[in-house]
């Protein structure tokens, strides 16, 4: 197999992996805070930020440089938008992953005690806004650099 190809395959199925595993987590959090028992909505918890949070962080964090070399192998020339574009997002999804990875443990300190709904409303809108800015991520990925 050509290694461009292993390469795209590579960078694009972590970048699908890493939204649906946000979508995932994002339902089965709050799938288990519905259902109120706090012994199962603290396994999940700890769960996410012990496991799926550091190789969520990963796959994010491994895209800037695969999607570097493939344009490398590829010899498109970036343009500079492109560039600051891609730039300027992924510098705006990381504090958004800190964020949500500290509610989070908000959420998992309070224990048995039931999260005010101004935690689980942070909480989502964090997930939501980084699956936004994951899925701009990925069109600046898929489109041709200028």
């Amino acid at each position: 197999m050509d290694h461009y190809l292993l390469l795209r395959i590579v960078h694009g199925g972590s970048a699908i992996l890493l939204m649906l595993g946000l979508v995932a987590h994002w339902l089965m959090l709050w799938k288990a805070s519905r259902r109120g028992d706090p012994a199962v909505l603290q396994r999940k918890l700890r769960r996410t930020r012990l496991i799926s949070l550091p190789l969520l962080a990963l796959l994010g964090l491994s895209l800037p440089l695969s999607g570097w070399w493939l344009v490398h192998l590829a010899g498109w020339p970036l343009g500079q938008m492109w560039l600051l574009g891609s730039s300027a997002l992924f510098v705006v999804l990381l504090p958004l992953g800190l964020l949500l990875a500290g509610r989070l443990r908000a959420w998992a300190a309070l224990g048995e005690v039931p999260a005010p709904v101004r935690l689980l409303r942070f909480c989502a809108a964090y997930a939501g806004l980084i699956l936004l800015i994951l899925l701009a991520i990925s069109g600046l990925m898929g489109a041709k650099p200028v």
